[in-house]
C-alpha cells in the first residue's frame, strides 16, 4: 500500500532512494553546498534521507535537475511505495525508462500514484521549473491530503509563460507558499530547475505538510 512518512522514510527506503540514484552514506555534510542558498534546506533534506548526493560528500547544486531525479525526490518525500499488486515493469509504461536502470522503480511508483508523466517522458531530460512544481503538487495532493481550498490567482510577471495544464498546481503551490516568486514577482516557468532549487521546493513541502498533518483514522 501507498503510505505518507514524512520525517522518517522506512530503513529499506531511505537505503535504496536516492536523488541521485546512487546510495552513498548520508552522515557527512555535503562539501559543495556551502557557497549555495539552498543549502540549509538540502541538509535538512539529507539528514531525513530525503536526498542524496552523486558522492558521499558532493551534491552538485548547481546541476540542473533531470527527470528521473525529480520523479525519485518526489517518491523519497512522501515516502511512496510500490502496491504489491503491481506487477508490471517501467517498460511496460514508458517507452524510454530502462528495467535495469537505477530509476526504474520510482517511474512505476510514479505511473502508479498519480504523477502526470507521458508514456515518451524522456529519464534524463532537465525539468523546468514549472515540470517540477506540477509533479510535486499532483503528488502532493493525492498523497499528502492537502486541503481542498477555493484560492485567489496570484498575480506574477510572467504567468503568460505558464504552461495552461500547469496553471492550476502552479497557482496552488504559490498560494500555499511551496514555491516563491523572485523579486521581481517572476516564476520563470521555462527555466530548467538545479537540484538546489527543487531541494528548496521540497524543503518548503516538508514544512507545509508537517504543518498541516493529515487527520489520524479516529479524527476523520
Amino acid at each position: 500500500m501507498f503510505k505518507r512518512n514524512l520525517a522518517l522514510l522506512s530503513a529499506a527506503a531511505i537505503l535504496s532512494l536516492s536523488l541521485a540514484g546512487e546510495s552513498y552514506a548520508a552522515a557527512g555534510a555535503f562539501k559543495d553546498v556551502s557557497h549555495s542558498n539552498a543549502k540549509d534546506s538540502i541538509s535538512v533534506l539529507q539528514a531525513k534521507g530525503i536526498v542524496r548526493g552523486v558522492s558521499a560528500d558532493s551534491f552538485l547544486p548547481d546541476d540542473q535537475l533531470t527527470t528521473s531525479q525529480g520523479v525519485q525526490l518526489i517518491v523519497n518525500l512522501l515516502g511512496l511505495e510500490l502496491k504489491t499488486e503491481v506487477t508490471q515493469g517501467a517498460s511496460n509504461y514508458f517507452t524510454n525508462v530502462k528495467e535495469e536502470a537505477w530509476y526504474a522503480p520510482a517511474f512505476v511508483i510514479a505511473q502508479n500514484s498519480g504523477f502526470d508523466l507521458d508514456t515518451s517522458v524522456n529519464p534524463d531530460k532537465p525539468m523546468t521549473r514549472e515540470e517540477f512544481t506540477h509533479q510535486l503538487i499532483l503528488a502532493m495532493e493525492k498523497h499528502g491530503d492537502l486541503p481542498k481550498i477555493n484560492i485567489k490567482p496570484v498575480e506574477f510577471a510572467d504567468d503568460d509563460q505558464l504552461t495552461v495544464s500547469y496553471q492550476g498546481t502552479i497557482q496552488r503551490a504559490l498560494v500555499l507558499g511551496i514555491a516563491k516568486l523572485d523579486e521581481n514577482k517572476q516564476f520563470h516557468p521555462g527555466d530548467q530547475i538545479t537540484r538546489a532549487e527543487a531541494a528548496v521546493l521540497t524543503y518548503n513541502a516538508v514544512e507545509y505538510l508537517a504543518a498541516h498533518p493529515a487527520p489520524t483514522q479516529e479524527n476523520k
